[in-house]
């Protein structure tokens, strides 16, 4: 969990940039270069590993695969789950295996996107790594979220401009730029990253075998944020008393494809209530930016003993705001002692024995539940902060 200190502390993995400076210079603004990011760091898991997941039908996975004569525009591409069959030779050049929500699955990954946590975490969406052989990649492409491109193995040569016409290539299964045009050329060598804010075009080849893990920040799209808030709050003002549309003094018409005006003025008042009420609106906003992606399932607990700590699962999303506390799409009201609790469990993911101690008998009750939930694991000992 980031101190104040941490965020106005240069750092490496920034290029010598503190977090806080690194956000007001770069964030949505411009890409970064940052040579030896991670100077030690290593792929999450082995090819072989990797290839393995990608056969389940519990990740999200695409095979990419260039040169493909019978496919249009040569290229091709291939949705999971991909058994190992399904993947070409290691030797053959120009494929690429992607595989999302990495973070969900190993732990090695998720320890990798906590070094991102200076980023709020509505923000976050997941850690996907992507292998490639000699001559892969997915072709120059732009992207509508914030990304970290760290190569964790092998080499990688990216080519990358800003985006003035993002019209695709016709008749590909992927979004690749008609028109692209690059104003930087680098070659990315282990532990080195890329930083680039959305609307930037990016074209990554690997020279050679490599891997390449992507640190992706979700932003929502207006009108998606919007049906999903309003979807929400609608569905909690069922539990209020039934109001039905009476016209009793409606006259009768010769325009009876008119809509009348005064069920137009009851449809806009409907809105309005909706979103006159701030705290259901918070509450709406919470429960939707912590919704799991649908591939997303919990496995049922089993409640155990919490004195040794307690720590959320990879696959939970947990926020908060002033009022509320935020879990996998659902919403508790929270305050005083018990909110400042639930508040550090979201920002650190763990709670160890000591802060346990002082958690009240509701609190307790609510995370014996998420325990039995899968949303949170027991630890067996005390665990550290």
């Amino acid at each position: 969990m980031p101190t104040p200190a941490d965020i106005d502390t240069p750092t490496p993995l920034l290029g010598r940039l503190s977090p806080r400076l690194f956000m007001r210079r770069h964030w949505q603004k411009k890409p970064l270069l940052i040579r030896q990011a991670m100077p030690d760091v290593q792929p999450p898991l082995d090819r072989k590993a990797l290839f393995a997941l990608a056969a389940s039908e519990a990740v999200e996975s695409r095979l990419i695969v260039q040169g493909a004569n019978e496919a249009p525009g040569g290229w091709r591409l291939r949705s999971g789950p991909l058994p190992r069959r399904a993947l070409p030779a290691v030797s053959q050049p120009g494929w690429s295996l992607l595989v999302q929500g990495l973070d969900l699955h190993v732990p090695q990954a998720r320890a990798l996107l906590e070094r991102f946590r200076f980023v709020p975490e509505a923000r976050l969406d997941d850690l996907m790594l992507s292998w490639a052989s000699d001559g892969g990649g997915v072709g120059p492409h732009v992207d509508s979220y914030d990304v970290f491109l760290l190569q964790v193995q092998g080499r990688r040569r990216w080519r990358v401009g800003a985006v003035r016409d993002a019209t695709p290539e016709p008749g590909l299964p992927l979004k690749i730029l008609a028109r692209f045009e690059p104003q930087h050329e680098w070659l990315l060598e282990p532990g080195d990253m890329l930083y680039l804010p959305p609307g930037w075009g990016h074209d990554g080849v690997a020279e050679g075998e490599c891997m390449t893990a992507s640190i992706g920040f979700r932003a929502p799209e207006r009108a998606e944020l919007a049906r999903e808030v309003l979807g929400r709050l609608l569905e909690g003002d069922d539990a209020g008393p039934r109001v039905v549309y009476r016209d009793a003094s409606q006259p009768a018409t010769v325009e009876p494809g008119r809509i009348p005006p005064a069920l137009q003025a009851f449809a806009a008042d409907a809105v309005a209530r909706a979103l006159r009420e701030p705290r259901a609106l918070q509450a709406a906003l919470g429960e939707a930016l912590t919704e799991p992606k649908p591939h997303v399932w919990f496995a049922p607990g089993e409640a155990g003993a919490l004195e040794g700590g307690v720590v959320l699962d990879p696959r939970t999303r947990m926020m908060y705001d002033d009022a509320h506390v935020f879990v996998n799409g659902e919403s508790w009201r929270a305050g005083g002692r018990a909110a400042k609790l639930m508040r550090r469990l979201a920002d650190a993911r763990r709670l160890n024995a000591s802060e346990l101690a002082r958690a009240d008998e509701a609190a307790r009750e609510l995370l014996m539940q998420w325990l039995e939930d899968g949303w949170l694991q027991a630890l067996d000992g005390p665990a550290k902060e």
